[in-house]
């Protein structure tokens, strides 16, 4: 029996407050976290992501703050990224009552602090954001023509994005948080060969991410092989039962959803 589909509201936190952009860029307020989580909790997303985009040093007590304050009133599963740079910082989040952690800089830069969280936790606990943009004219070029972002998809890597999906997968990951940096903010739909390419290279759940404008996008992603979809734009700017919009969505797709 196929596992049900997922739908999962992504809050961008930054200074405490819920910030969303375009392509990483051009943030706006989109309100206060704990509400948020509040009215998704209250209109049927499956789990929270809570994304820290900024992750300085001098926010990361607010972060954590925030974390504490929603686990404390909503009951469903929260993984909070931005930040994490091994052990010590998924042990705090886990401790504020997080559920899952999300790392993507630190993972690039060692990749083996992933075995050392996995080891330590368990690869239930750890999320791997991989932040993946299309190579450009002046980019190392990648076999699979993706390359890995760090800094919120600022700085591009060189390293091919299905090859290094694979590799975080063979370490232990649970699951891939896999974010189109190109499509995110843009409202024109998930990029659907991306999700493609990852999904053949692995066997661990994906979440897809970046793109979604409309409930009709959803469930060409699933199709795709996501086993989740993830979002802000569409849930923090849309009507109050877009999280009902978008199941309806996939289930009349022949998908199952939670």
């Amino acid at each position: 029996m196929a596992v049900a589909v997922r739908v999962i509201p992504c809050l961008d936190v930054d200074a405490g407050r819920v910030v969303k952009g375009v392509n990483f860029e051009g943030l706006r307020d989109a309100g206060d976290p704990v509400e948020l989580a509040h009215r998704y909790d209250n209109g049927g997303a499956d789990e929270l992501t809570f994304l820290d985009v900024t992750a300085s040093s001098g926010n990361r007590e607010t972060t954590f703050d925030v974390v504490r304050r929603t686990a404390e009133e909503v009951f469903i599963p929260l993984t909070v990224g931005g930040g994490v740079r091994g052990v010590a910082e998924v042990d705090k989040l886990l401790r504020f009552g997080a559920d899952k952690a999300s790392i993507n800089t630190a993972a690039v830069a060692r990749p083996d602090v992933i075995d050392e969280i996995t080891r330590h936790f368990g690869s239930q606990v750890l999320v791997l954001s991989v932040d993946a943009r299309r190579t450009r004219e002046g980019d190392v070029p990648t076999s699979s023509g993706f390359e890995v972002t760090t800094h919120g998809g600022r700085t591009g890597t060189g390293i091919d994005a299905i090859a290094w999906a694979k590799e975080a997968a063979d370490r232990g990951v649970g699951e891939i948080l896999l974010n189109s940096i190109d499509a995110d903010g843009t409202k024109d739909g998930f990029d659907l060969e991306l999700i493609r390419l990852v999904r053949a290279a692995v066997n661990i759940p994906i979440i897809a991410s970046g793109g979604a404008g409309v409930p009709a996008h959803f469930p060409p992603a699933v199709e795709a092989g996501a086993d989740a979809v993830l979002a802000a734009s569409v849930f923090h700017f849309g009507p109050d039962d877009m999280i009902a919009q978008v199941k309806t969505a996939i289930r009349g797709a022949g998908f199952e959803v939670r």
